[in-house]
């Protein structure tokens, strides 16, 4: 009998090791598919201006190129993290790798401005599956406890590390080879994960449940109506094409409340608005774009065309915050200990407010320096905001319904970087010119802002938090 338990105890451990190295495996291979989405949609900022030039752009050419990425995933995330609910996380990934790689090559040889931000486009719409279907599958993998606090970490910290990489290498690779080659490296990395994808386990409900094709349909073209919108308000808030952009997506957003209504299995049931764990996941995300996100976008314009800083080196200047966000997302839970993800959430905003005030005083002569010591607080925030924002797309759903949730997160994300963009350009444009002292002034007025944005949202994630936490 003595022998026969051994046995099994050794068949035990054996299944767990399996078991344990099969979910590190998926950790770590979500974690690089996220990094390198962010770097891809981070990447652009060093190479938009030689793009524009070699392309004949104009100033809306530029900004559709900057932001465009920015409308694929806000329209595509809830929908394609719901399908890789049901179809298999996996699959969603590995389908969603590929076409990354090839919308990067689209944008490789795009032979005018037109098939160049078509691609940028696409391009979010493959990196939204990326995303969804990879915190899914991390929370598959990761269940409950402290590992899956230690998973959101990892994929939190590679968050910021692909906002540090993208500028960096594109704008390397640029300088040498010009702007094509900076697609074309991300079609490489991003053929070169199809293969690394393939090695994870599947996950998938267990439960399946109807498309909800029409609520959808709604969401996806409410998203890019609201999106397009904010984008094309940086040109002209009162244009016509701008308010008929933000009043369509008002007006189809009001659509897809209903038809989740009336759906015995919408997409996203309106019910889930009732746990405060999912209010805080959404306002976090929104917040982050619109007062971490919009700014931190920003920035490089403001080094580069107010401060005489280069293209490349504004870049490095950003890492200061992206590289601090990542280390610090890794640390988080040593740094927090047992606090709930809403509570930390408060933490951070709360330092995320504290370094975008430091960032604020600048004036004409100002060194790019002076923005390090706010740079590096504000990377400590966005660090802690980003592990809490993906511990609570996983605790706010349940373990089936975990792409839902990471779509759900992430597209309040976008959604508020695009307005945080948007908000960023007035403030920063609108005192009266476009020399150095103008939109240095405009600046210091944005970072008050933000930096006040940041401190709501702390309020709100506190009101969102449990009894018990």
């Amino acid at each position: 009998m003595t022998t026969i338990a051994a046995q099994r105890l050794q068949r035990d451990h054996a299944t767990t090791r399996t078991a344990d190295a099969e979910a590190g495996r998926t950790l770590w291979v979500a974690a690089a598919a996220t990094l390198l989405v962010l770097a891809v949609f981070s990447a652009v900022v060093t190479t938009v201006g030689d793009s524009v030039r070699s392309l004949h752009g104009d100033v809306s050419s530029e900004t559709w190129t900057l932001s465009g990425m920015s409308l694929g995933l806000a329209a595509a995330l809830l929908t394609v993290g719901a399908l890789s609910d049901e179809f298999g996380r996996r699959r969603v990934l590995v389908v969603s790798t590929g076409l990354l790689a090839l919308t990067s090559a689209l944008g490789a040889v795009a032979p005018g401005m037109g098939v160049l931000i078509a691609g940028r486009i696409l391009q979010g719409a493959a990196g939204a599956g990326v995303l969804a279907a990879s915190l899914g599958a991390i929370g598959d993998a990761f269940p409950t406890g402290h590992r899956r606090t230690f998973a959101a970490s990892v994929w939190g910290s590679s968050v910021g590390a692909g906002i540090a990489v993208g500028p960096l290498a594109a704008g390397a690779v640029a300088a040498r080879l010009g702007w094509r080659s900076s697609f074309w490296l991300e079609a490489v990395a991003a053929a070169a994960l199809v293969v690394a994808v393939t090695g994870i386990e599947e996950s998938r409900t267990s439960t399946r449940r109807s498309l909800d094709l029409s609520g959808a349909v709604a969401l996806a073209l409410a998203m890019a109506s609201l999106t397009a919108g904010l984008i094309e308000g940086r040109q002209s808030w009162s244009a016509s094409r701008t308010i008929v952009l933000l009043a369509a997506g008002v007006v189809l957003l009001g659509a897809f409340v209903a038809i989740e209504l009336r759906k015995r299995e919408p997409i996203l049931e309106i019910e889930r608005f009732k746990n405060p764990l999912f209010l805080a996941s959404l306002s976090g995300a929104l917040f982050t774009g619109l007062a971490v996100i919009g700014l931190m976008s920003f920035t490089p314009l403001l080094l580069q065309r107010a401060l005489g800083v280069s293209v490349i080196s504004s870049a490095g200047v950003l890492a200061a915050w992206s590289t601090t966000s990542m280390a610090v997302a890794l640390a988080t839970r040593r740094l927090l200990g047992r606090r709930s993800a809403a509570a930390a959430l408060v933490i951070g905003f709360a330092v995320s407010a504290v370094g975008e005030s430091a960032l604020s005083g600048l004036g004409v002569g100002s060194s790019w320096t002076r923005l390090l010591p706010g740079l590096v607080i504000l990377g400590i925030g966005s660090g802690v905001v980003n592990a809490s924002l993906g511990r609570l797309a996983l605790e706010s759903v349940p373990r089936e319904r975990a792409g839902m949730g990471s779509g759900a997160n992430n597209t309040s994300r976008y959604l508020g970087g695009a307005a945080g963009v948007a908000l960023v350009v007035a403030l920063a444009t609108g005192h009266g010119g476009t020399g150095a002292a103008a939109l240095l002034a405009g600046w210091n007025t944005a970072v008050i802002v933000c930096g006040a944005l940041c401190l709501l949202a702390a309020l709100i994630a506190a009101a969102c938090r449990p009894a018990r936490a």
